[in-house]
């Protein structure tokens, strides 16, 4: 399934929602450039609420780990957000869950960063 980004803006928070599968190729460079261009368009705070997706291999893990380092050296921030019980178990497995912060839904995700602010 192509990876499907749906990409809004909440009180200066770019939420974006994937849908399908982050894989390497075409959907983890999907993914990658649309959230680089926002770094360097200026956005720190970013929630990535991967609810909907039901498989990342390890391009995709890169993907991911490469956009945390790329948001931290610009001064900003990922947090992941809804992550279904699939995804959740590898980022454990992998002991990305100790990289990233992350959210039982985008809403507390978003509050999260409201707070810190």
């Amino acid at each position: 399934m192509q990876l499907k980004l749906t990409k809004r803006t909440v009180d200066g928070i770019l939420a974006v929602e994937a849908n399908g599968r982050i894989v390497f190729g075409e959907e983890s460079s999907l993914l990658r450039e649309e959230v680089k261009r926002a770094i360097a368009d200026g956005q720190k705070r970013i929630v990535l609420n991967l609810g909907e997706v039901n498989y990342i291999d390890s391009g995709g893990l890169g993907t991911l780990v490469a956009l945390h380092i790329a948001a931290h050296n610009a001064g900003g921030t990922i947090k992941l957000a809804n992550l279904n019980k699939r995804v959740g178990d590898l980022m454990q497995v992998t002991k990305l869950l100790t990289v990233f912060e992350v959210h039982n839904s985008e809403y507390e995700a978003l509050e999260a960063f409201r707070k810190a602010a």
